[in-house]
């Protein structure tokens, strides 16, 4: 049986994964881009995608884990997910501003909102 820690783990890795792809897959070949889709987002086992794309089940797990490499290294050199977090995590800080504002009907913390707009900014 396996416990919910090691299933919340890798349900976090799968999200991990679908994210970088949805950033960074375009950049893979046709191929791996097919092999990734389905190990991934599709759940299939390493053995039917070996017997659909005809290689070995060493084959596939071979090019999911270099589509995962080269996934990770793509995000570390241009950052793209971080960025988008980074700006997704400060419009929802604007967002709760504006809503206790409208609120509370003080908007003596409105001028935080300039000052985080400059920060998504400067991120792109």
């Amino acid at each position: 049986m396996v416990n919910n820690d090691t299933q919340l783990v890798k349900l976090e890795e799968i999200v991990r994964q679908s994210i970088l792809y949805d950033f960074y897959g375009a950049l893979l070949s046709d191929h791996k881009k097919q092999i990734f889709e389905d190990y991934v987002l599709n759940d299939l086992s390493l053995s039917e995608i070996a017997e659909e794309q005809g290689i070995s089940r060493q084959g596939v797990h071979d090019i999911v884990k270099r589509c995962n490499l080269e996934l990770k290294e793509y995000e570390e050199k241009l950052g793209l997910v971080r960025k988008f977090q980074t700006i997704k995590n400060t419009i929802n800080s604007i967002k709760t501003i504006i809503s206790d504002a409208e609120s509370t009907g003080d908007i003596s913390n409105i001028s935080s909102i300039t000052i985080l707009a400059d920060d998504i900014l400067k991120e792109l």
